[in-house]
């Protein structure tokens, strides 16, 4: 039996080329009018994070934004033994910061919004596969059933601040989720220390706070899943999340096979409906964060179905299995591309 781990560290150098495309590219030619722009870049919740900012606070706003982030890691990491989640965890009892129990609430209405698409009660799933551990297995059809039984974000109890998981063998992961909320944040407190034009990277979650300082959208490019050195495109956005979830992301090989760590939670195996990739764009990165996992674990009809009945929350840009590029027609306008794309309606 032979395993081989594909963490896709390629993808701290998309997003660098990701960065680097968006702030750079659109201010060519203008470069003597903007300002100068002030970056920090760091790593924490698994991935090389960068914040780039312009104006004269950009600086301290930046370390701001850099300190939040890091502050809501501790909270959140589920292998930190003093953050909450691993405390929840370990006992099945936590009482939670507010921060962390507004992101549980925001994942419980995810759970109920999606039809059980998205939800953080995959942990034990996530950990049979070893991808806690990086000691990657398939689990046996019989044990992915009995963990079955553990998943289920309708059986947490959250009352108050004070979260239960009621079955021994029960944990929650929102690791689908802290992205977003942690970009979220951070483009709040870049606000509130006066800055007006920032760009936040999070590994595949970004977000465009304000317009250029040129006052022209931001040019965010989308990775091309079937090519790491090509784009399946560009969307043009202000003020605006634009997240992306893809199967290349995490993934290993198994006797040939490719497994990735974006589980089905109704099946307990890696998502295979038909999309390679899912990329949300709308105004807030949490729901851009969990509508990226749901829609992707979804498949192409039922994705589409659901943003048809939810237009007015965000628009997406899926990518097939078979190479289609499908953007929604929102976002349409915005969107721009050397391959032949649908817009869907």
């Amino acid at each position: 039996m032979r395993v081989t781990a594909y963490r896709f560290s390629m993808w701290t150098r998309i997003s660098a080329i990701l960065l680097i495309f968006a702030i750079l590219a659109p201010l060519c030619g203008c470069e003597a009018k903007s300002p100068k722009s002030q970056s920090v870049e760091f790593f924490t919740m698994d991935t090389v994070m960068e914040l780039t900012a312009y104006g004269k606070n950009a600086g301290t706003a930046l370390h701001a934004a850099q300190a939040e982030i890091i502050r809501l890691d501790r909270l959140l990491s589920i292998s930190d033994p003093e953050s909450e989640i691993y405390r929840a965890n370990r006992d099945g009892f936590a009482e939670l910061s507010g921060d962390t129990a507004a992101l549980v609430r925001e994942s419980l209405a995810l759970y109920e919004l999606t039809g059980g698409a998205f939800d953080i009660t995959v942990y034990p799933l996530m950990d049979a596969w070893g991808f806690y551990s990086d000691e990657y297995r398939l689990p046996s059809d019989e044990e992915r059933a009995r963990l079955a039984g553990l998943v289920g974000s309708d059986r947490l109890a959250l009352e108050g601040d004070a979260l239960t998981l009621p079955e021994p063998g029960m944990g929650i992961d929102l690791g689908g989720i802290a992205k977003g909320y942690a970009s979220d944040r951070a483009a709040e407190t870049l606000a509130d220390n006066g800055v007006a034009s920032a760009l936040i990277s999070l590994g595949g979650n970004i977000v465009a706070l304000g317009s250029k300082p040129d006052g022209m959208p931001w040019r965010v490019a989308i990775r091309d899943p079937l090519d790491e050195n090509a784009f399946s495109g560009i969307v043009r956005v202000t003020d605006t999340a634009v997240v992306t979830s893809g199967g290349y992301e995490r993934c290993f090989e198994l006797d040939g096979k490719s497994y990735h760590h974006i589980l089905d939670p109704a099946t307990g195996l890696p998502a295979r409906n038909g999309l390679i990739s899912v990329t949300i764009i709308c105004e807030s990165g949490i729901l851009a964060d969990g509508l990226s996992t749901a829609l992707y674990v979804m498949g192409e009809e039922k994705a589409l179905a659901f943003w048809r009945a939810h237009l007015e929350l965000f628009d997406a840009v899926l990518v097939t299995d078979d190479g289609r590029v499908l953007v929604t027609s929102g976002i349409a306008e915005a969107f721009s591309s050397e391959r032949d794309f649908e817009v869907v309606r």
